[in-house]
């Protein structure tokens, strides 16, 4: 018969400093502070900072909420929260299925995988100030600019591209597309891998298409890693600042001014550092807000 194994004497004062429950916390307490020093320091610095009127070199003014209210009242505001949600809905319709096609073409392609990888992730490893600046070379808006040349031989152009109001932030979201699909696509690799090929191999039997495949098997099964990842690419995109700073500086006519670059403007152009830490304030609420609703309205889903 075996014998039960021998009940455990409740944990008190004594035990815990006998086992090292001291030490433990006098080692931990150093990295606690110095972490919270670095990581939620800056946070409230700049919530002090929103309610403060200061250009960093003479003493700040505590002002309250007309920082705020200063925000607010920006007749520029709402064209650049438009356009950042422009550039957040066209980025999710057409650059965030990209990364699952290609995670699955390059799934599907048994043969030579390595090599696609690599270079699926090729553009991430590009700095973003060589890549945009070498995409801007491509957007030149002159027949002889490399798009319209290349599309000439199908007829199509020239275009204006950063040149037109209206072409702006597609041409920016295009770029952006190019940019981050492959990193993201490795993800989706990695998620499929975990996938059973018994369901492909079924379903291969029963005749599907690669499309049919990705639709009624790997969407579902990658279900969580989805609803992850565009929950990351939303809370991105409402954050674009590179792109539009060096593409176009927020023109033409302010067609690509985003909240993040009305931000660096208040801070670095007009010297207005409490109005730019009381809209990164309003945008961090909004993104936390954004985040909350989103995983309410998917915990279903995500579960099923």
């Amino acid at each position: 018969m075996e014998t039960p194994p021998p009940a455990r004497r409740p944990r008190t004062l004594r035990t815990w400093y006998l086992g090292g429950g001291l030490h433990s916390v006098l080692f931990a307490i150093p990295v606690v502070l110095v972490f919270a020093y670095f990581s939620w320091g800056p946070i409230l610095q700049g919530l002090t900072l929103s309610f403060q009127k200061t250009n960093l070199i003479l003493p700040a003014q505590w002002v309250g909420i007309s920082n705020f209210e200063y925000v607010l009242s920006d007749p520029g505001l709402a064209q650049a929260v438009g356009n950042t949600a422009y550039f957040a809905l066209l980025a999710l319709v057409f650059g965030f299925p990209i990364p699952i096609i290609l995670a699955v073409l390059i799934n599907e392609l048994r043969k030579y995988d390595g090599l696609y990888n690599a270079l699926a992730y090729l553009p991430a490893i590009v700095p973003p100030v060589a890549a945009i600046l070498l995409w801007k070379f491509f957007y030149d808006p002159s027949a002889t600019g490399m798009f319209n040349t290349m599309l000439s031989w199908i007829g199509l152009g020239p275009f204006p591209w950063l040149n037109s109001e209206a072409m702006a932030m597609p041409s920016i979201v295009l770029y952006a597309t190019w940019a981050g699909a492959g990193s993201t696509a490795i993800i989706y690799i990695a998620a499929l891998r975990s996938v059973s090929t018994e369901l492909y191999e079924a379903a291969e039997i029963d005749g599907a298409s690669i499309w049919q495949r990705m639709w009624y098997v790997t969407v579902p099964q990658l279900r969580g890693v989805i609803l992850v990842m565009m929950l990351l690419q939303l809370i991105g995109t409402f954050q674009i600042f590179t792109e539009p700073f060096l593409f176009t500086g927020g023109g033409p006519n302010n067609a690509t001014q985003t909240v993040l670059l009305k931000i660096y403007n208040y801070a670095f152009v007009y010297g207005d550092f409490g109005a730019a830490t009381a809209l990164s304030v309003m945008l961090a609420a909004f993104l936390c807000v954004l985040s909350g609703v989103y995983l309410w309205a998917t915990r279903r889903w995500s579960t099923s």
